[in-house]
């Protein structure tokens, strides 16, 4: 399998996945051009897309899924809720294109299993994903709140996980956000600060449970990348684990990982 973030911030989100003639994009919050000329510089055609999966519906999510479903022939997968919370945002989507799971139950696109699980944010029904071929794993959980149990079991056996790093807690609470945003991402039902992802990284690591961590979803007002990259590296340090962080940023293609 392959796996390269395509883009991960709050200004828009899109994760690539690959096995043999499978291609499928997580999440397509950006203009259908930017993702376009994000998939041709890893080397993929977007006509290729086998499947655009979203994980919830806010539009750093969902803000060019309709175009290129249209554009190129490409099924939806979401949720119901999802669904119905999306459809007027992401405009008419062919009947023959939009396809439904259920979160908690396991569905096949070719040779991948794919794994929507339940995840903590103020969207209507959240998930993450992981996704399996043979022996190997890929798991994303951007946006939730917390770490619950249910979504750090779905991590565990990754060969890579996609994490969200959001924020600095001092720079988010001393910053220019007004309080009642700055209380929603603080919340059970926001973002992962760089602490959170750093302390669940860390017991996925002392766990030997994980191979490589990307951190995702970084916030461009209360984070800085090496500030993300720090934050967690020294704390898995201190731990006196062996790790392997890379990051995914909000406006250029990371490495391509192939598993």
């Amino acid at each position: 399998m392959k796996f390269c973030s395509l883009r991960s911030g709050s200004s828009g989100n899109a994760i690539y996945i690959n096995h043999k003639d499978v291609h499928i994009l997580i999440d397509a919050g950006l203009s259908g051009r930017t993702i376009e000329r994000a998939l041709l510089n890893i080397g993929v055609n977007p006509k290729s897309l086998s499947a655009i999966l979203i994980t919830h519906e806010h539009k750093d999510h969902i803000k060019g899924a309709g175009v290129l479903s249209r554009r190129y022939n490409i099924p939806i997968y979401a949720n119901k809720a999802t669904w119905d919370a999306m459809e007027k945002d992401i405009k008419e989507i062919s009947e023959k294109n939009k396809f439904y799971f259920t979160t908690g139950e396991e569905f096949e696109i070719g040779e991948i299993k794919i794994i929507p699980f339940k995840k903590p944010h103020d969207a209507v029904e959240p998930v993450g994903f992981s996704f399996k071929c043979g022996d190997k794993k890929i798991s994303v959980a951007t946006d939730l709140g917390y770490m619950t149990r249910g979504v750090a079991n779905h991590l565990i056996g990754s060969d890579v996980v996609l994490l969200e790093s959001n924020h600095d807690i001092q720079m988010l609470i001393n910053g220019s956000y007004p309080w009642p945003l700055k209380k929603r991402i603080l919340s059970n039902l926001g973002h992962l600060s760089n602490d959170a992802a750093a302390d669940t990284l860390m017991k996925l690591f002392k766990m030997k449970a994980i191979g490589i961590a990307f951190l995702g979803h970084l916030s461009q007002n209360n984070n800085r990348p090496e500030l993300a990259f720090t934050t967690v590296t020294n704390m898995l340090k201190k731990s006196g684990v062996k790790f392997e962080v890379r990051l995914a940023l909000r406006n250029i293609e990371s490495d391509l990982v192939e598993i």
